[in-house]
């Protein structure tokens, strides 16, 4: 049995291909090691890898691909938690952008996009990754994501500036104050998934003038300060939010003379495809 891992800050795709190409799928929170602790992080492959292999089928393989894995030491507490399972398994670790790109372009070329909670992006020749523009996470960087879309509006939410209707919408739906706005993204887990819970809220009101504004100026960063300094066209979407917003990327990257190419909403699937299985 191998086994195909594809996580990003919300949620993680499991793949179980039995030997006979029987395939499982398990779906869970993500698994960003930079944002979690071991004790959540192994809280969740306890649960997974049972779902995914309940008769305790010898594991040959696991390839993960994930958001956070910045080095080996990054990914440790993973490492240990599916060696612990899978006592027998080679396990491979990759980050989200070449499951991107890999999904998007396999041995082609273009820039491999991630618009999630975060984002992330890379230049994909010939079925390698030339270059890319550090992402720095929703704090530093992040342009284009669901979270800083979700940061730029609670920004104005808390500075008085959404205009009232839609304030008024938001009060009603959340129920959120100031202290239990900061709270949630000082002083708990995962503050960049709970900053992209607010996308949907954002993307649901568009025909608003300044839900609009948001959305766009949230894709005009992105374009303006990592896609056009790539000096290719060709570009291809991963990503649930980058799907949602595919209209506006499709317009606006035409005036900066970018081609989108692909989007696809999950890559785990397309993972599957590359490695053979």
């Amino acid at each position: 049995m191998k086994i195909i891992v594809e996580s990003g800050a919300t949620k993680t795709a499991w793949r179980a291909i039995s030997v006979e190409g029987n395939m499982t799928e398990v779906l869970t929170p993500g698994l960003s090691p930079t944002c979690l602790d071991a004790e959540y992080i192994s809280d969740i492959v306890r649960k997974a890898v049972p779902a995914l292999n309940p008769d305790g089928k010898r594991v040959e393989q696991i390839v993960f691909y994930g958001a956070g894995l910045v080095s080996e030491e990054s990914a440790a507490s993973l490492r240990s938690c599916l060696e612990m399972w899978c006592p027998f398994a080679s396990v491979e670790f990759h980050s989200d952008i070449l499951a991107a790109a890999r999904a998007l372009f396999g041995d082609g070329s273009g820039v491999a996009v991630i618009l999630g909670t975060g984002s992330n992006s890379c230049l994909w020749e010939n079925g390698k990754a030339v270059s890319t523009i550090r992402t720095g996470g929703f704090i530093l960087g992040d342009e284009g994501s669901g979270a800083v879309l979700g940061k730029m509006f609670l920004s104005d939410y808390i500075k008085g500036l959404v205009p009232e209707p839609l304030k008024n919408m938001f009060d009603k739906e959340y129920g959120l104050d100031y202290a239990s706005i900061v709270t949630r993204v000082y002083r708990q887990e995962a503050p960049s998934r709970f900053l992209a819970s607010f996308a949907r809220f954002i993307m649901d009101n568009k025909e608003n003038e300044y839900a609009a504004g948001l959305v766009r100026r949230n894709i005009r960063d992105f374009m303006e300060r990592v896609l056009v300094r790539y000096g290719e066209s060709r570009i291809g979407v991963v990503g649930a939010f980058g799907v949602a917003c595919m209209e506006e990327l499709i317009e606006i990257g035409q005036e900066y003379g970018l081609e989108f190419v692909r989007f696809v909403q999950s890559p785990a699937d397309e993972l599957v495809k590359y490695h053979g299985i």
